[in-house]
């Protein structure tokens, strides 16, 4: 006779019940609608249902041994062990809902009317910020979604979700309040920049040269590199994104700081991001040191006239002046580190991209005013960079920014929908298929 034979009936009725529940977590691709330009790349797709899928058969597998285990010698076994054993199986079950609920938000709002769309034209940006020219990087499906707050957030493929699994995609949550304007693109070429400096572990090398570099300074400058330090990680996403968008990062960034005075020079203790006045700083530093041009010191006396330093408590002020004085030796530290990965080369070089200086970027922009396919034909990263400069410059209005970008995202939508499906036809088939198929491009709206 076993000795719990209320607990184990009882037991056994919730294990099933798990299941019936766990029945009813289905897969996305059946239950989640949307046009086909605002679906997930297959790669994202295939990656977040598979791994659902292997979270829930692991799951059940469990439950069915427990079950096995309960009509046989767990019979025997005391109502305590019995629960026990239960409630660490209902406890995986609850890490496969937070996973679920993870990437429901994301795939929800693919169905939305535009957003859903946008979204899509995102995921494109997003995969070309996170290449090289030069060098070759093993790079996750990252998948975009929205969220209310100013500010950007990624949660990086191969990192642990509930339950220790490995998350399968990066996800990149972008503030809804920046849709849409250039400004959106800093913030994703930024969190796409987390990413690619994980994959290429550039922050402990970074973090080995300052660390070695402080002890040659003068006790100002080692206090301000001590800062720098702590946020390497941060630095490191902002110069991926001056990289890629030119002067478009820095405005982006200036209008995700552009806080109460407070906020805007209060320190930053533990957190990793600078000092919102000493970010602005160090990105104008890093625009100047990649692309030379007058634009970045007036972009630096435009931000130092809206928070003047003068106003602060004199000790403040100093604190801030001697990390504003230390940036330049920084940057230059930063841009000549020479990563295992890049064999030999050193960041400036591998991140340099000669056509998002200001003038050939201004030159692109009268061009496609005159041939406006060449926009639309451009890398993502590169036609955010033509628009924002000509934002910068005055040459483009908010609004008609506004009209060109949705256009654009639309039109980077809609033409990885049609890729894939040339490419799905043309396996089908037997065929090699050509990538890029055409697609009208948007309308060219009044500059300013």
């Amino acid at each position: 006779m076993p000795r719990g034979p209320l607990a184990t009936g009882f037991l056994e009725e919730e294990a099933r019940a798990l299941l019936t529940r766990l029945d009813r977590v289905r897969p996305f691709a059946v239950h989640e609608t949307m046009v086909p330009a605002a679906a997930l790349f297959p790669t994202a797709q295939a990656a977040i249902d598979g791994f659902l899928v292997r979270g829930r058969r692991a799951l059940r597998a469990q439950v069915l041994g427990y079950l096995g285990w309960l009509r046989g010698p767990g019979r025997w076994e005391t109502p305590a062990e019995q629960q026990r054993r239960f409630t660490l199986i209902r406890l995986g079950f609850n890490d496969v809902l937070s996973q679920f609920d993870l990437f429901t938000e994301v795939v929800t709002q693919r169905s939305e009317h535009v957003t859903g769309v946008w979204l899509s034209g995102l995921d494109v940006v997003a995969a070309d910020a996170l290449s090289l020219p030069r060098t070759a990087m093993e790079a996750p499906p990252v998948v975009c979604y929205l969220s209310r707050g100013p500010g950007a957030a990624i949660r990086r493929a191969r990192t642990r979700l509930p339950g220790n699994s490995v998350n399968p995609v990066a996800i990149i949550r972008v503030p809804r309040e920046r849709m849409i304007g250039h400004g959106i693109a800093s913030s994703l070429v930024h969190e796409v920049g987390h990413q690619a400096a994980a994959l290429l572990d550039l922050v402990p090398g970074l973090r080995e040269d300052v660390r070695r570099g402080q002890r040659y300074l003068a006790p100002p400058d080692r206090r301000a590199w001590t800062c720098f330090d702590q946020w390497t990680s941060e630095i490191v996403a902002d110069l991926w994104s001056v990289a890629r968008l030119g002067i478009s990062s820095t405005l982006g960034l200036m209008a995700v700081v552009s806080l109460p005075r407070w906020f805007v020079f209060r320190p930053s203790g533990a957190d990793p991001h600078p000092v919102p006045y000493v970010r602005v700083r160090l990105s104008c530093a890093m625009g100047e040191a990649l692309y030379p041009h007058p634009q970045w010191a007036a972009t630096w006396r435009l931000w130092r006239s809206v928070y003047p330093v003068a106003e602060l408590p004199a000790a403040q002020r100093r604190t801030v002046e001697e990390l504003v004085d230390a940036v330049p030796a920084f940057v230059r530290l930063v841009l000549d580190h020479r990563p295992r990965c890049l064999q030999g080369r050193s960041l400036r070089e591998e991140l340099h991209l000669p056509d998002r200086r200001a003038g050939p970027l201004l030159a692109r922009f009268e061009a496609c005013r005159r041939r406006p396919a060449l926009l639309a034909a451009a890398p993502p990263t590169l036609a955010f960079a033509v628009v924002g400069q000509a934002r910068a410059a005055g040459r483009l209005t908010p609004e008609a920014e506004g009209r060109l970008l949705g256009d654009l995202l639309t039109h980077w939508a809609v033409r990885s929908s049609l890729d894939v499906s040339a490419l799905c036809a043309a396996a089908a088939q037997g065929r090699p298929q050509r990538l890029h198929t055409p697609w009208p491009p948007a309308p060219w709206p009044p500059a300013a």
